[in-house]
């Protein structure tokens, strides 16, 4: 029966000879390169970027070339003073008008500046999303690498139990063998080593799923076999006072920082609706006219233009003036956002701060339990052995050594997560 167990055991832990090892820094450096999300908004970045650029804000000069051709055919009757008849069917005209023409603005109520200004602000806010969701995502690999470990803790648990259930029913069976032990006692033994083997192909489901989920994360192949071997150790050195303090800085933050001011330029261009735009245009004209019929049958002209072009907002039906009341709007909704997001930020902060401390308290008091209850489950195990201690002493131990494991590791992770939580909202995820 030993033999079985071990030979269980290994037939579900064989593959692991076949996976790809993986570590953290693969995990954070594959995340980085391979995420969607990220890419999605460095795409983003480089859109406002490009939009980035003085000519959008309409503060460069633009030259066009314009040509109109017409070609007529026409039948013609003319008496003239003279006395002359002219008399034409079928006469041909065309009509040639090409130009060139440039024109630069030279006032509209600095509005070029502030939609320059706009378009600099998208360009710091679509960084500052960019850094945001690196962050996110780096966060997230971590939070379902270190639960991978954690599942691979139970795994090792369950593994262990059965181990001593199989050597549970061994000594029975030789008990029995022995006329100190009956059937009831075997089938329960039994009962019990099947049961924890359903346990183990269960956590071998959940492992094996959240490998999936990391590799999802990762944007890699989901059927890939990997294997992850670490431990949990958590950082102790975290202060709220610190993690506080750089809340300021933290992306999303700044992010709503900069909607704040791309708001205010969008306000400004509204408001610069209200001043007369003054345009230089210059240019070369050039007209032909040839018929076949008439007084002239080529007519040309040609030779460079120059004027100043003013246009007065006087009345539009109220329309700017309802633009800039919703653009005032804007602004203080995104004042609100902002001021929402730094509250949230802040009580996540505080919370997850608490949940940090209280996980690593419980964990160094469980450290001792744990120690405690693998002594014990040594000790009834042995007095077992020499029938000093019955059965449901030894299942009881055994399960209180389990619970203290699962408990262990549950702490761990807790304290894991919160630790990565806190470095995630001070932006110091990707310092260490």
């Amino acid at each position: 029966m030993r033999r079985l167990s071990f030979l269980f055991i290994v037939l579900l832990s064989n593959a692991a000879y076949a996976q790809q090892r993986f570590t953290l820094a693969d995990v954070v450096n594959t995340t980085l390169k391979n995420s969607l999300d990220i890419e999605i908004a460095k795409n983003n970045l480089e859109i406002n970027s490009i939009n980035n650029n003085i000519g959008n804000a309409g503060g460069l000069p633009t030259v066009n070339l314009n040509a109109n051709y017409n070609e007529n055919s026409t039948s013609v009757n003319q008496k003239l003073n003279n006395g002359n008849t002219i008399e034409r069917a079928g006469a041909r005209a065309n009509t040639l008008t090409p130009n060139v023409q440039a024109s630069i603005l030279l006032f509209n109520g600095f509005r070029v500046k502030a939609t320059q200004k706009r378009l600099q602000e998208l360009e710091l806010m679509s960084k500052e999303q960019l850094n945001a969701q690196i962050q996110n995502a780096v966060a997230e690999a971590m939070v379902k690498y270190y639960d991978i470990v954690r599942q691979q803790s139970y795994f090792r648990t369950i593994r262990q139990s059965i181990e001593l259930s199989a050597k549970r029913l061994e000594i029975l069976q030789a008990k029995k063998e022995a006329g100190l032990s009956n059937n009831v006692e075997i089938y329960q033994a039994e009962v019990d080593l099947n049961a924890r083997k359903q346990d183990l192909q269960t956590q071998q489901l959940i492992l094996d799923q959240a490998k999936t989920d990391l590799l999802n994360i990762m944007n890699m192949k989901p059927d890939l076999k990997i294997d992850i071997q670490d431990t949990i150790l958590v950082d102790k050195s975290i202060v709220l006072d610190s993690v506080m303090k750089m809340i300021p800085l933290n992306p999303q933050l700044l992010s709503a920082n900069q909607m704040i001011r791309v708001s205010e330029q969008a306000e400004k261009e509204i408001q610069a609706q209200r001043y007369p735009a003054v345009r230089f245009n210059t240019g070369f004209n050039y007209s032909r006219n040839y018929s076949q019929a008439g007084l002239f049958i080529l007519n040309q002209s040609y030779g460079p233009f120059a004027g100043i072009n003013l246009q007065m907002p006087l009345y539009n039906g109220g329309i700017l003036k309802r633009q800039e009341k919703t653009a005032r709007i804007d602004v203080k909704n995104a004042t609100l956002q902002r001021d929402n997001l730094v509250n949230t930020l802040e009580a996540g902060a505080v919370r997850t701060y608490q949940g940090y401390r209280n996980a690593l308290q419980q964990r160094d008091a469980e450290l001792k339990n744990y120690a405690t209850a693998q002594t014990l489950l040594d000790l009834i195990m042995e007095r077992y052995k020499l029938n000093q201690a019955t059965i449901l002493d030894l299942r009881e131990a055994q399960k209180s050594f389990e619970d203290a494991g699962y408990r262990l590791v549950n702490l761990s992770y807790a304290a894991k997560v919160a630790e990565i939580e806190l470095k995630r909202l001070s932006s110091t995820l990707l310092k260490d």
